[in-house]
């Protein structure tokens, strides 16, 4: 029998009082503190009792991966925020250093803020990111929190109480018409944050409207969480677990698809019992779970790690999706891997597991022209490259339509790539640049259209 637990939350106020830290040294908990007030960090307590070996800290993975550490800010930050500390200067003073550094950060990677946010009537659609063709993401308001933060984790800037840095919907349910008049869309993934944070109630109001006629073109209904690792008694012995598994399944007798994104960055996170019970309870649903992480220094470098982690998800019936490159913002530096080491990893893990574990595609970069594959890497004509691949798009033409970069032993990111062969630019480039030109001229329009209204008032 799996008991209930009640969850307590761990944030900055708790670094010298948690007695699992009471081992660190005084200058390990310093930098906790340090890099917490300038990156977002929360914890609770099934990660601190169930997940974390407190017997291998600093190196465990899962502290890793939720515990800030010092190098996770360059040496220039980390030291304008510790000397800020020590010195004791007022909240605001500290708060507005916090602020200058997350600037310095690369806050709202791709086009998030700009590029990918419909606009409707000269009206920003606030809360959604149409990026691809077939598919948008929601981030509802109510879900804009998770269980746990990951150190790693690209939408950081969610989680730091800067409204101007936060994507979220509205209460005027604009995202809802977007999305029933987009007839292109078969797809739409609710995001966050976490959405397995909100009640089953607030869960539904986002989930059910998508089941009426008017939303006939969607066929598949996502939820990334990473509740499966951080809080599996969402779906078991909790209050509500009963309600959000109903709801799950009436999605499925719909005749939705819908696939529980789930994240996972070291086997450790499916090992518990609570674990394995949330993944058949929401298996018995019909719902699909499918499993994503970057591939990251210091927690899951290494090819046995994802062998192991590919191999224990079949086995208990969830379907390996993707393995990410670390993305350009937040702690980047302190995870990234070249790319050479990233495929490496992917490579050696691939070849070790079966057919079943082989739907996994990486080591892919989510960057601002589309998802970006590392297919390989040969010598063509006597130039050593990386051939690379588009596995999504903004636009769909170049899905698919393998192209080079000159081999690189440094490289982490596509932006540090140079075309092979003696090109001048990436076939893409020129494409890309009247997209963001035209999106440019609509954001113009929008904001003369908001000018003459106000001179009119």
């Amino acid at each position: 029998m799996i008991i209930p637990r009640k969850m307590r939350f761990y944030g900055l106020r708790d670094i010298y009082n948690l007695p699992q830290l009471q081992n660190l040294t005084q200058e390990q908990k310093f930098n906790i503190k340090v890099v917490s007030h300038v990156l977002p960090f929360r914890t609770n307590n099934y990660v601190v009792d169930e997940l974390i070996d407190w017997n291998s800290i600093p190196d465990d993975p899962i502290f890793q991966l939720t515990f800030p550490q010092a190098g996770m800010l360059s040496e220039k930050h980390f030291n304008l925020m510790a000397d800020a500390i020590r010195k004791n200067l007022p909240l605001e003073r500290i708060k507005k250093i916090a602020h200058d550094i997350r600037l310095q950060l690369n806050p709202h990677l791709a086009g998030q803020m700009t590029i990918n946010v419909p606009v409707v009537d000269n009206e920003p659609v606030m809360g959604v990111q149409h990026k691809y063709k077939e598919t948008c993401l929601v981030f509802p308001s109510s879900g804009q929190t998770c269980h746990a933060y990951c150190t790693f984790c690209f939408r950081w800037a969610q989680f730091i109480g800067e409204h101007d840095l936060k994507i979220a919907t509205d209460e005027s349910k604009k995202f809802q018409k977007y999305i029933r008049e987009s007839t292109q869309l078969t797809d739409v993934l609710i995001t966050g944050g976490d959405p397995m944070v909100m009640t089953a109630a607030k869960l539904a109001a986002y989930i059910l409207p998508l089941l009426e006629p008017e939303f006939e073109h969607i066929r598949n209904i996502r939820i990334g969480t990473k509740s499966l690792a951080y809080w599996p008694y969402k779906f078991v012995n909790e209050k509500e677990s009963a309600a959000v598994l109903r709801l799950l399944e009436k999605v499925v007798l719909s005749g939705k698809h819908l696939s529980l994104m789930a994240h996972f960055s070291h086997g450790v996170e499916l090992q518990t019992p609570i674990a394995h019970e949330a993944v058949r309870l929401i298996r018995s649903t019909g719902v699909e779970i499918r499993s994503q992480s970057p591939v990251l220094r210091h927690i899951n470098d290494s090819s046995q790690v994802w062998a192991n982690m590919w191999k224990e998800q079949v086995r208990q019936g969830i379907i390996p999706y993707y393995m990410f490159v670390e993305r350009d913002t937040g702690a980047k530096k302190y995870f990234e891997l070249p790319l050479v080491r990233a495929f490496k990893i992917y490579r050696e893990a691939y070849i070790t597991v079966s057919g079943l574990n082989r739907t996994v595609r990486g080591p892919s970069m989510s960057a601002f022209p589309g998802k970006i594959v590392v297919e390989g890497i040969a010598e063509i004509h006597g130039e050593k490259v990386f051939v690379l691949n588009f596995l999504q798009a903004r636009n769909v033409n170049w899905v698919k339509r393998p192209f080079f970069a000159k081999y690189s032993e440094s490289s982490t990111w596509i932006d540090d790539l140079t075309p092979a062969f003696g090109q001048q630019e990436f076939f893409y480039e020129n494409q890309l640049s009247e997209i963001v030109r035209k999106r440019e001229d609509v954001k113009h329009s929008m904001h003369l259209k908001r000018a003459k209204a106000q001179v009119v008032a």
